[in-house]
């Protein structure tokens, strides 16, 4: 070989080892982990649903770690034990939802409270690996808490809280009375009737609210919140209710709510002649009308099991629907169209209610008694169901 093919052939050579350098180089890794935080909140509280995807590298456990930035207090969990200590918070695995595949996710929710602001957290890290790092997790999360921290009960979600505005299942309570967002008393008197947190009977979880509902008007009991939170609107209103005594024939309401639109008086939902009716305080007219065969177009209140009773209140359009058990009461709808034996009285006079708070518990104008529990209350501004 001549100089000049010699030197031809030498520059080729370095020509392909330099190509073959820059194919070569490494890929960018992957980050450890991606989360998911989506909220549903209303004025003191929020629930969270939380999905976690791994990176690259299977765990056979994992712990998640964040801040928050405001008020935040975790009072329940599901799909994960979660404990906060200051700020901090910590959601481990549990036995079934340990494994976590390379990019495989898992989910768990929590709720809690707030005040003021409710800022999204945007330090998660799986593991003590933050999710924006390309570090791979380890299987063993490290452990951090250096003060006791609160640790909430796993266990499954507040039964039908999507898209929601006010969610509750009574599981953080913890006093014999229910407090936080609940307050406890009558519009008119009160007597001997009682209103307890229950923790012996629950439809879900292991808390509900009795109420030991007396007879006699001066012995009212009720549990109420504001309605502030859901905002204006078709309102939807779901609930449990399981109770011991047969609905009497004399008028008794176990629901009631404030309605600004008709001098401050009451809608209520409770029973007359044995079953279900709605009663309007202020002109005490009655859904279904008191007649035989309106009396026939409504149900009774099964006693000695839960019952889902649901409703849909139009305060523009001046309307009311009414299901029990999923099922809708004939009896207990107002649609605009007067109909006899229904709600031809009911709409004897413009009705465009703006009711501003549920109660909850007995009202009874002679001696009828009742014991109730309620459960699962839930109020939105679309069907919420049972």
């Amino acid at each position: 070989m001549n100089r000049f093919a010699a030197a031809l052939a030498a520059l080729c050579l370095a020509a392909a080892g330099t190509t073959a350098v820059v194919v070569a180089g490494p890929a960018a890794a992957a980050p450890a982990c991606s989360v998911g935080y989506h909220v549903n909140q209303w004025q003191t509280g929020y629930t969270a649903e939380i999905t976690v995807t791994n990176g690259a590298t299977a765990l056979s456990s994992w712990k998640l770690t964040w801040h928050y930035a405001g008020t935040q207090s975790v009072t329940s969990a599901w799909n994960a034990t979660v404990r906060q200590s200051g700020t901090a918070v910590t959601a481990e695995s549990l036995p079934y939802n340990a494994a976590l595949p390379a990019g495989g996710s898992v989910s768990f929710g929590l709720q809690g409270t707030y005040s003021g602001t409710n800022p999204e957290p945007t330090d998660f890290a799986l593991n003590g690996v933050s999710c924006g790092d390309t570090t791979p997790p380890t299987t063993t999360p490290p452990t951090t808490t250096t003060t006791p921290p609160t640790t909430t009960t796993s266990g499954p979600p507040p039964t039908g809280c999507t898209g929601t505005k006010i969610c509750d299942d009574f599981e953080q309570q913890t006093g014999s009375v229910p407090a936080g967002r609940w307050t406890v008393g009558a519009a008119n008197c009160t007597g001997t009737g009682t209103v307890t947190v229950d923790s012996t009977v629950a439809h879900s979880g292991t808390r509900s609210v009795k109420v030991a509902g007396q007879g006699g008007y001066c012995n009212h009991a009720f549990l109420g919140t504001s309605l502030a939170d859901v905002g204006s609107g078709v309102l939807f209103g779901r609930f449990w209710v399981r109770h011991t005594t047969p609905l009497p024939a004399g008028h008794v309401a176990f629901m009631a709510m404030r309605d600004t639109a008709d001098g401050g008086r009451d809608l209520r939902a409770g029973g007359q002649n044995r079953a279900l009716q709605w009663n309007r305080e202020s002109d005490d007219a009655t859904l279904p009308a008191q007649s035989p065969a309106g009396v026939a177009q409504s149900v009774p209140l099964p006693t000695g099991t839960w019952s889902c009773f649901e409703f849909r209140l139009d305060g523009a359009a001046g309307q009311l629907r009414t299901w029990l058990g999923s099922a809708e009461v004939p009896g207990l709808v107002v649609d605009g169209v007067p109909t006899p034996d229904i709600d031809q009285q009911w709409l004897g006079r413009a009705w465009h209610p703006a009711v501003t708070d549920l109660r909850l518990g007995w009202e009874s104008y002679a001696g009828d008694a009742d014991t109730l529990w309620f459960d699962d209350v839930a109020l939105g501004t679309g069907r919420i169901g049972c």
